[in-house]
């Protein structure tokens, strides 16, 4: 039998597809256009709405095995910040890399990489979906970003975490980000993810960290992450709706 969460994958998959001819421009300038955002809005407020009724928030996304692999896993976004910050981590190997995890927290912290690859991992492979009309299928491994939050020990107030990341967007003064709420960030698939197909992340896949949160699609999944701060609402942050695409007219919760 087909569950509810694999079926409501494969509709929204192959819609998606069906239109991958219109979406060879990127995600931006769908974001600009009038039809495109309406559309996405309509299609994710339905999921949330059936994941809400008939899909407990601590369900997990389908897994798959070794020979699912994708041949290539693409780069989806920014293949490699032009930050001159990021780029002097990256020729160092990102020794000097720090996660700074901060915001409604009893013990802000911030973790190197090997700190990182130190506490408990988890591997799973998964199935990204993008926006722009294609899915791949990867073997990633991280912290479970969970076991992070309970060594800096959030404030009951906490509703949120922030996801800021080191690539610019518009500008210099623009730089992407991401959010989700704490029952996503303590779901059991949402790690911080260190490497891909048992490798090192690359940089154009969001090295030297990434977010996978396997239950929903590919531009929640924030790369090049600098920060997690943990906020009780967007205006905190000073933004609207709690993410750089977001903030262009896509929804919030992107949940397949």
């Amino acid at each position: 039998m087909i569950s509810v969460d694999t079926s409501r994958r494969r509709v929204l998959r192959n819609l998606l597809a069906g239109m991958s001819g219109m979406l060879l421009s990127g995600c931006d300038a769908l974001s600009r256009s009038e039809w495109f955002p309406k559309v996405l809005n309509v299609g994710e407020r339905l999921s949330q709405s059936i994941q809400n009724t008939i899909s407990p928030r601590r369900s997990m996304a389908q897994e798959f095995g070794e020979a699912d692999l994708s041949p290539t896993f693409r780069s989806n976004g920014t293949s490699n910040p032009g930050d001159p910050i990021y780029q002097a981590l990256a020729q160092n190997a990102f020794v000097d890399w720090r996660l700074q995890v901060d915001g409604l927290v009893e013990q802000p912290m911030a973790f190197s990489l090997a700190q990182l690859r130190a506490l408990p991992a988890r591997t799973q492979i998964t199935r990204h979906d993008c926006v722009e009309g294609w899915s791949a299928i990867g073997k990633w491994k991280g912290a479970n970003l969970g076991k992070v939050l309970s060594l800096v020990r959030p404030n009951p107030s906490a509703r949120y975490a922030v996801f800021h990341c080191a690539d610019p967007m518009d500008d210099v003064n623009t730089r992407y980000y991401e959010s989700i709420d704490m029952e996503e960030a303590y779901h059991p698939q949402t790690i911080l993810a260190y490497e891909l197909n048992d490798s090192a992340l690359p940089i154009a896949n969001g090295a030297p960290v990434r977010v996978r949160i396997e239950r929903q699609l590919g531009y929640k999944m924030a790369k090049y992450i600098m920060r997690i701060e943990l906020v009780n609402s967007f205006a905190a942050i000073g933004a609207g709706h709690g993410g750089y695409w977001e903030d262009q007219g896509y929804e919030w919760y992107a949940g397949i």
